[in-house]
């Protein structure tokens, strides 16, 4: 069985919306876009690269990998990270996408995320891992899918915006494997489902 880890850049209140362009995700009226880029460093980079040395594929929900697509598929920069997600295997959540053609290597999951995504797991594999697509992690959240989470507390309150676990979550327990503090002052904590 493969497992699911998530990776999310979030505010000390929570949120995780529009963080690299003031014109990422303005749902709902969200003014504050663009909150994240000033905190990175050498630290964080260093941290993210250890987790796309690993060998895995990607999940996405629809929004997010629609994005990725503009901003990274189109990358020829020679940057570590377009060219790990460029060759990684791309599976796309959505109930509305039409295919998954616009980027390589991407793999259409057309249905229920819940399901499609638990029956990807009982497979064989390699590990999954997703990079923000907020409403897809709090759905497989939700059902207890995901197993190891790495969060990248920004030293910041944004007041307003989509939250990691807005709405009902279940009681979920988790073991702090090891966390890192940038220059910059975000805390990189890895979890553990208990």
């Amino acid at each position: 069985m493969r497992s699911i880890s998530a990776t999310m850049f979030i505010s000390l209140d929570g949120v995780v919306q529009g963080l690299g362009r003031p014109d990422e995700d303005t749902r709902g009226g969200f003014t504050h876009g663009g909150w994240g880029p000033r905190y990175t460093d050498e630290v964080m980079s260093r941290e993210l690269g250890k987790g796309m040395a690993r060998p895995g594929d990607m999940l996405f929900g629809r929004r997010t990998w629609q994005d990725f697509t503009t901003a990274w598929g189109r990358a020829t920069d020679g940057n570590p990270f377009s060219t790990h997600m460029n060759a990684a295997t791309k599976y796309v959540v959505s109930r509305t996408l039409p295919d998954a053609n616009a980027w390589q290597n991407s793999i259409l999951l057309r249905g229920e995320a819940v399901d499609t995504v638990a029956e990807l797991k009982a497979r064989p594999g390699r590990d999954l891992s997703i990079n923000g697509s907020a409403s897809l992690v709090r759905s497989l959240h939700a059902a207890g899918l995901i197993d190891r989470y790495t969060l990248l507390i920004h030293p910041l309150t944004l007041g307003s915006g989509m939250r990691l676990f807005d709405g009902p979550a279940p009681l979920t327990e988790l073991e702090l494997t090891g966390s890192v503090t940038t220059g910059t002052g975000v805390i990189i904590a890895h979890y553990r489902r208990r």
